[in-house]
């Protein structure tokens, strides 16, 4: 329903959890953000965008918000999940990085997962069972070509990085210019997890 909200970053409280209020257009909105986002908030009264995802449920409508929106994409492919609520994907986010995270799901690292509260060997699997075919199976066209100099890049690594990148939402052309300068600064051979870290660095700028 909404993409993201700019406004005027007006209130914040971390009791029974983290919460914000961005003021758009004399509306105040609320939402439930991570507490590694919580903690790199502006001053208030200073101008705010914030990524956001409305949660439906039986009882109540809520927003979450994300100053990232590789973050507010990972949840929402989180929560996809089954067994992984709002709670949950929200945990995992704030134990780890998104790249870290997309890595241990590519690696297949699920020990790894489990050092995130309330995750337990069985349900770290079972996210990175059905994460990993999330992030990897793009359901557009054929992954972008990256080129670099006269050199086409085609190795696997450098697609499941496209593929995962297309999965968060971001279109051909950041992919294809994101990956093509990350190419020029580290090794075609590199891992997915390293050419994915160094350009989500640069699609964030």
């Amino acid at each position: 329903m909404y993409d993201y909200i700019k406004g005027v970053f007006s209130y914040k409280t971390d009791v029974k959890g983290n919460y914000i209020t961005v003021e758009a257009f004399g509306i105040g909105y609320r939402f439930e953000i991570m507490e590694r986002d919580f903690v790199k908030l502006p001053e208030i009264n200073q101008e705010l965008k914030i990524y956001t995802v409305l949660l439906h449920r039986e009882d109540k409508m809520s927003l979450c918000g994300f100053l990232k929106r590789e973050d507010r994409d990972i949840f929402n492919i989180l929560t996809s999940v089954s067994g992984v609520g709002a709670k949950m994907a929200l945990t995992l986010l704030n134990a780890f990085d998104v790249t870290d995270l997309v890595g241990f799901v590519l690696e297949g690292n699920y020990k790894e997962l489990t050092r995130a509260k309330g995750v337990g060997p069985k349900l770290a699997q079972k996210i990175i069972l059905e994460l990993k075919d999330k992030l990897t199976t793009y359901q557009g066209s054929s992954p972008v070509t990256t080129s670099v100099g006269k050199t086409f890049i085609q190795s696997p690594n450098v697609e499941d990085a496209q593929l995962v990148m297309l999965s968060l939402g971001y279109d051909k052309n950041e992919v294809s210019q994101a990956i093509s300068k990350t190419l020029e600064k580290i090794s075609p051979t590199a891992s997915a997890e390293e050419i994915l870290k160094e350009s989500l660095k640069l699609l964030s700028l």
